[in-house]
């Protein structure tokens, strides 16, 4: 293995300790807390672990949690009226929905209910346009924890060539924007791209996150490029389950300069980002100024 692995649990636990940190100072100075509420529709249990462990970090940087668990029946009418009633509750800064819903719910009303200034997932209509013209927004966190490692590791993006792989609302999208942003070279590829492994080896900045187990192979992968896998897969493999990405890990690391594992890689970063974009909303409620290097 030549690759120098990219430790997303690490810097995932660096960024918690400066949430943490800015969060105690608040509370000494205003005697409050950025509040963050999480709401379940239904009974996953993939989404009720995940939940849970948004609330445990979420209290253990000290901010307020609050979490609402509603029934798998539960109404439009009714998670609409709730999520409007928590837009008008000033001890709420960041409302996160809990997706997948319920298939009689319709996913884009709820998420474009929530206040954008509160909607820490990024997900909100107007915070998709926003980061699209290059504006102030709220950065959907799996993307904003990919880019915080990248520029940790090179410093400067300017100037790279930049693929992902995949083009979803949730990552591949705004993935791409924040490139650009960064002043990147961005292509967008996908499963109906020609010769999509050719695509890859053009790439100093390859982010894979289309889903498929494995399907990134080593020879895909430019020598020394930096890859980001944001694929996180259960496969069976010799009578057991096994957690794998998009990237076939042993393989590309034998090519890459440096790339993220499956797991421990992109995975904590997100609910570490999640916890950065509510601080974030507090902070610009609030008139304060923005904790540094938790944005992009």
């Amino acid at each position: 293995m030549t690759a120098t692995l990219i430790d997303g649990k690490a810097f995932a636990a660096k960024v918690r300790a400066q949430v943490a940190d800015y969060v105690t100072k608040i509370k000494a100075e205003r005697g409050e807390a950025p509040g963050l509420a999480v709401v379940l529709v239904g009974e996953d249990p993939a989404s009720q672990v995940y939940v849970r462990n948004k609330g445990t970090q979420t209290l253990e940087v000290g901010m307020e949690s609050f979490e609402y668990k509603l029934d798998a029946a539960t109404p439009q009418e009714e998670l609409v009226a709730l999520i409007q009633k928590l837009n008008a509750d000033p001890k709420v800064h960041g409302i996160l929905v809990q997706l997948p819903l319920p298939a009689h719910l319709n996913s884009d009303l709820v998420i474009n209910t929530i206040d954008p200034a509160k909607d820490v997932d990024g997900f909100h209509i107007s915070n998709v346009g926003l980061l699209g013209t290059g504006q102030k927004s709220m950065v959907p966190c799996t993307p904003l924890g990919c880019l915080m490692m990248l520029r940790d590791h090179h410093g400067s993006l300017a100037g790279m060539n930049a693929v992902v792989v995949g083009r979803s609302n949730i990552v591949g999208k705004p993935m791409a924007q924040l490139l650009l942003g960064d002043s990147c070279t961005v292509t967008i590829a996908h499963s109906r791209t020609k010769d999509l492994a050719a695509v890859c080896r053009s790439a100093d900045i390859l982010v894979a996150a289309v889903g498929r187990p494995e399907m990134v192979l080593g020879e895909w992968v430019k020598p020394g490029a930096t890859v980001i896998d944001v694929g996180i897969n259960r496969i069976e493999r010799d009578g057991k389950t096994k957690l794998v990405g998009d990237v076939h890990f042993e393989s590309a690391a034998e090519v890459a300069g440096a790339m993220t594992p499956v797991p421990g890689g992109v995975g904590p970063m997100t609910i570490a980002c999640l916890l950065a974009n509510t601080l974030t909303a507090y902070c610009r409620t609030k008139g304060l100024p923005e904790p540094k290097g938790l944005t992009a």
